[in-house]
Order: structure tokens, then sequence, then C-alpha cells
């Protein structure tokens, strides 16, 4: 199977589940979540062992971080992923094993944050107001939408590297491919509650944010995997790789989008 074929498998069989638990939301996104959520610090664990990160302080700060965001919201999260500093301590102190405090304690830190809270962010925008579901819909469908399109702009158009030393196959004009995309999924998504929920302007505002955030977001794993010498975090899901490989441009637009709409007004 090609590499293109294997994503259109995986997104044919993986999009439909993620917009279906969006849609009941609650407990059932939150298992879904869950379940991504350590399958990605597996991934990580596993990527980045050279560091030497605690994996029981990665795997219950996510936890910490996931139950809080559903339990209790934004304050809930960000304790519970404080609780990664002292498992990360305790279990550090505890070791036998000589890795320097700096590099275990701050890459398991690195890891439940960038897992913890990127995951913990897409639950509250579910759930953060009355529109919460709209919201998430639009969000996950733009960053879809933004990767799908700048992957095959920049097979077909692309020539001027976007970040050739992170990640040599994204371009300028994939990104611009994927602005247009992800641009379009916010415009068409929220047009009908112009009046009552983001206006126009802030619809295009919020599809510039969550495209940008994900380009971001993928150029940091890709500056990881180049650190950690690793092409892919994983193979689990085919030609995308790991899950962490799926999910990277969500962990920076998640938080990106739910702030801004915070700043917008709603809450």
């Amino acid at each position: 199977m090609t590499n293109f074929a294997s994503r259109l498998l995986v997104a044919a069989v993986g999009l439909p589940l993620v917009l279906g638990m969006l849609w009941l939301g609650g407990w059932w996104l939150f298992a879904l979540v869950a379940v991504a959520a350590f399958v990605g610090v597996h991934e990580f664990v596993t990527t980045a062992r050279p560091l030497r990160p605690l994996a029981p302080a990665v795997y219950g700060g996510v936890l910490l971080a996931l139950v809080g965001a559903r339990a209790g919201g934004l304050e809930w999260l960000l304790a519970g992923f404080l609780g990664t500093f002292v498992l990360g301590f305790l279990l550090q102190a505890l070791s036998s094993t000589r890795a320097p405090t700096t590099a275990a304690v701050g890459s398991s830190v690195l890891g439940s944050a960038w897992i913890g809270l990127g995951l913990g962010f897409v639950l509250l925008l579910r759930e953060m107001h009355t529109e919460g579901r709209l919201i998430a819909f639009a969000v996950v469908l733009s960053v879809f939408a933004a990767d799908t399109l700048a992957y095959l702009t920049g097979r077909l158009a692309g020539r001027h590297r976007l970040a050739p030393r992170l990640s040599p196959k994204k371009t300028w004009e994939g990104l611009a491919g994927g602005a247009i995309a992800g641009v379009f999924v916010t415009f068409i998504a929220l047009y009908d509650t112009r009046d009552h929920y983001l206006s126009v302007w802030q619809a295009i505002v919020l599809g510039f944010v969550v495209v940008i955030a994900a380009v971001l977001g993928d150029l940091f794993e890709s500056a990881l995997k180049r650190d950690l010498e690793v092409k892919d975090t994983g193979r689990l899901l085919g030609g995308h790789g790991g899950v962490l490989d799926r999910v990277d441009a969500l962990l920076f637009a998640a938080p990106a989008a739910y702030f801004l709409v915070v700043s917008f007004g709603y809450h």
C-alpha cells in the first residue's frame, strides 16, 4: 500500500470516529482522548528514551490533566498537569538510575505538557459553552482540511521550502493551500451563527490562528524527532506514522483556539 493510500485509509476510518465522539462529548470523548493520550505517551517515552523520561510521571501527569479538564475545567487541567513535577521529582529521587535530574524530569514535564495539555484543551473546547460542539467540530475539521490540502498542494506545486532544517517536505505553497482550506472550513462551519456567536471576521481569524498553530505544532514535533533522530514516533497508523504524528497539529491548535474564543468573550 502506498503512503498516500495509507493516509486515505486512516482518515476514512479515524475521522468519522473522532467526529462521532466529538458529537457525543462527555465521557465518550474523554475515553477516546484518553486512549490517544496513553498511546501518545508510550510513543513519546519510547522515542525520547535517550533523555530517560520518567514514564510513570508522564502517564500520571497526563491522566491527571485530562481528568481535571473533564471534571473541573481549565483550573483543574493545569492543576493535574502540575502533578507531573511532583511525580517526576519523587520518582527521580527514588530511582536507582543515574540519569541527570534536569533531563529526566524536564523531558517528563515536556511530554506531559505537550500531550496532556494539548488533548485536555480538546475537552475544554467541547464543553466550554453552549456552542462547544460546533467550535470543536470547526477546529478539528479545520486542522484536518489544512493538513490535507497542505500535503496535496505541496506535492503538486511545492517549490519553496518552509523550514528546510526541520521539515524539508513542507513548502510555502503547501502552507498557502492549507491556510485557504482551514479558513474556509471555519467560515462555513460558523457562518449560520454569525448573528449570535462568532461573527464572520472572528471565524476567519479563528481559521488563520488554527492553521498557524497547527503548522507550529507540526514543526515542533519535527524538531523533536530531528533531535532524537527518528523519522516517525510510531507505525500504528501506517502512512501517518504514530498517534503523535497524526495529532501533533491539534496539540497546538486546540489551546490556541480555546484562548482565542475566550478572548472573543465566550467561556
